[in-house]
């Protein structure tokens, strides 16, 4: 029996809103269930692991023992993350913001490329740990040099995958705009500026990660909060069990940023997530 079609459900009458409600749990089933099945058999066998084969739990706790430090250690490990959180978000911001400014002046000119482009992809090559010194060495111990070094490693991303959505713009619409009158900003924002916001969303995906990984390796070198700084004390405690609660907790921080963002590409970009999701169908 074949799905019923989105048109077919819009004119099912009043079995309308039951019908796409049922659809809609369906789908989500079908995303969720095998993330979630796999979860459990990785944690299923690793625990398994561990009570076979008899390793201390300062090696490898079990998931009983990571389970027990995160109700142990919850209220340290809610303050730590929450300034952990903050210090994300507001470089996130800053890199967003320097991103998409860098992608559209580069794409504005191509003189203007050439000469930021290769330093773009230099400040890449250079180590985060290396970069995180540097920037507490300048700016001290406070919330500055994390919200900088997140900011560091979350803007390559950003805008080199907005330069390439802004450069897939449709070269006739451009040159149909030239021919209307249009100026550069208008075709900026009537084409182009639509043809780059999927490419901007795969970035801030992936900025996303990369945000998680740059605070941590920022609180390692100078803090005294934060979830980063509660993983070296547990290491130097050898409290295993507590250093994998805490990295559970930057997972979760770090899972809940990009579905955010996930979330976010679904309600400004509903057409192109419909293609995608029946391309992929098709297929």
């Amino acid at each position: 029996m074949n799905v019923p079609s989105r048109t077919a459900l819009l004119l099912g009458g009043r079995r309308e809103p039951r019908a796409i409600e049922s659809l809609e749990r369906r789908r989500a089933l079908r995303h969720l269930a095998p993330p979630l099945i796999f979860g459990l058999v990785v944690i299923g066998a690793w625990q398994l692991y561990v009570v076979l084969s008899g390793d201390r739990e300062s090696i490898l706790p079990s998931p009983v023992d990571v389970a027990r430090a995160l109700v142990r250690d919850r209220s340290v490990l809610a303050s730590s993350a929450g300034t952990t959180l903050g210090e994300i978000l507001l470089g996130y911001g800053v890199a967003i913001v320097l991103g998409v400014s860098f992608a559209v002046a580069m794409s504005s000119s191509p003189l203007v490329k050439r000469a930021i482009y290769p330093w773009l992809v230099i400040s890449q090559l250079i180590p985060i740990p290396a970069i995180a010194v540097i920037v507490v060495v300048w700016t001290g111990f406070d919330i500055v040099p994390k919200v900088i070094v997140v900011a560091l490693v979350s803007f390559f991303p950003i805008a080199v995958n907005t330069v390439d959505g802004l450069r897939a713009t449709d070269p006739e619409l451009l040159d149909l705009l030239r021919t209307l009158g249009a100026g550069r900003w208008q075709r900026l924002r009537i084409a182009q500026a639509p043809s780059a916001l999927p490419y901007l969303f795969s970035g801030l995906r992936v900025a996303a990660a990369l945000a998680v990984i740059g605070v941590v390796f920022a609180e390692w070198v100078g803090s005294t909060s934060g979830l980063g700084n509660l993983i070296l004390t547990y290491s130097n405690q050898t409290a295993t069990p507590d250093v994998f609660a805490t990295v559970a907790v930057l997972a979760v921080i770090g899972v809940a940023l990009f579905s955010a963002v996930g979330l976010l590409e679904r309600i400004a970009l509903p057409w192109y997530r419909v293609a995608a999701e029946d391309d992929q169908r098709a297929r």
